[in-house]
């Protein structure tokens, strides 16, 4: 809204700050974390209360998550609340990827707080089935797909090679969506300890943060030899106001967690990862940037397979932060550690942009 203002103003005196993405994202990421400040402690006290037991925690989970038992979840609605009204009030409105990202983080954000709701109000760990909800989510992510194939073509590029693409042509709808949902359902595996997917999600929106800057700027892209993106610049203040709230959620959900990110979090956090690659055309090396993500739902589906295959375990549990928690890592250990894993990862997917 501010940029169109500005805009409408014709960028002059103070409003021409308003002009470049790196003011904006840096405003954006504020605006976000002080949102989600403010609203923290209201919204977790409404949680609280509707709530009363809190967040089922599952009787074959870890024995030391019993103590965690009558913690709110739903907290993703703070974050949420703290995204989408940072990118209203900072970001050109007018970008076709500033709504596609907008619907995939509003959609998956409902049916995750779908989930959350079944789960709260049956008191049980279920929720909503997993067909329902992967139906609903390709439904959200294909219309977002549409918006951002309508902006940019349909080759998928391949890391360390500057000129090696592979035309995908109308699957690529199919692959952009498949690669939004993934992400969503991947970060939601992932949150299963506190803090354990806040921070990896916030390093991989400042990772691409950079990237959707690089991308759309046509003389940093030609020099790098990345795919340039015109108006997939915006997408770096996207990336702010996901690194704001996260922050902002952190804050609550730090050891011992006063609220729970819950479905309606995690699965809105991971399509909009995954919204943010496809518009920058980076899908690849969002694989790299959060291989954390991916080697959390390898090891589930790893551990199915071959549970039903041979009877046996593979992990003593999935995904793979309980497998440690089990070899007798304390909570906070596996978290500090996987978030200096993602912090490695992030400087490897950084490092393909100019490894070509």
């Amino acid at each position: 809204m501010l940029y169109l203002i500005a805009e409408w103003m014709g960028f002059e005196g103070i409003a021409n700050l308003v002009r470049y993405q790196t003011f904006r994202a840096g405003a954006t990421l504020m605006t976000a974390l002080v949102i989600g400040l403010i609203i923290g402690p209201r919204m977790i006290s409404m949680l609280r209360v509707r709530q009363g037991k809190g967040q089922p925690i599952r009787a074959d989970g870890p024995q030391t998550h019993q103590i965690k038992v009558g913690t709110p979840t739903m907290g993703g609605l703070m974050i949420l609340i703290a995204v989408l009204l940072a990118m209203l009030l900072w970001m050109d409105l007018t970008n076709p990827f500033v709504w596609a990202c907008m619907a995939v983080t509003a959609g998956f954000g409902i049916v995750g707080f779908l989930d959350d709701y079944d789960k709260v109000t049956k008191n049980s760990h279920k929720g909503v089935s997993g067909r329902v909800r992967l139906l609903m989510e390709f439904g959200v992510a294909g219309v977002a797909s549409w918006l951002i194939v309508s902006q940019i073509n349909t080759d998928l590029y391949v890391p360390f090679f500057s000129d090696r693409v592979i035309p995908l042509g109308p699957f690529y709808y199919i692959f952009a969506a498949t690669v939004m949902v993934g992400f969503g359902n991947a970060v939601n595996l992932t949150d299963g300890l506190d803090g354990l997917a806040t921070m990896p999600v916030i390093i991989a929106s400042g990772t691409f943060a950079i990237i959707a800057y690089l991308v759309g700027r046509a003389d940093y892209s030609a020099y790098l030899g990345i795919p340039h993106v015109p108006g997939a610049g915006e997408m770096a203040i996207f990336c702010a106001a996901i690194m704001g709230a996260g922050l902002a959620f952190l804050w609550f959900n730090a050891p011992p967690a006063a609220v729970f990110m819950g479905d309606t979090g995690s699965l809105a956090l991971g399509g909009a990862l995954g919204a943010i690659a496809v518009a920058t055309h980076h899908e690849i090396v969002l694989l790299i940037v959060g291989g954390l993500f991916v080697v959390e739902v390898a090891s589930v589906i790893i551990q199915v397979f071959w549970f039903k295959r041979t009877g046996k375990r593979i992990f003593r549990m999935a995904p793979i932060h309980h497998h440690f928690e089990q070899l007798g890592w304390k909570e906070s250990t596996v978290v500090i550690r996987f978030w200096i894993i993602s912090i490695v990862l992030s400087l490897m997917g950084l490092a393909t942009l100019k490894l070509r």
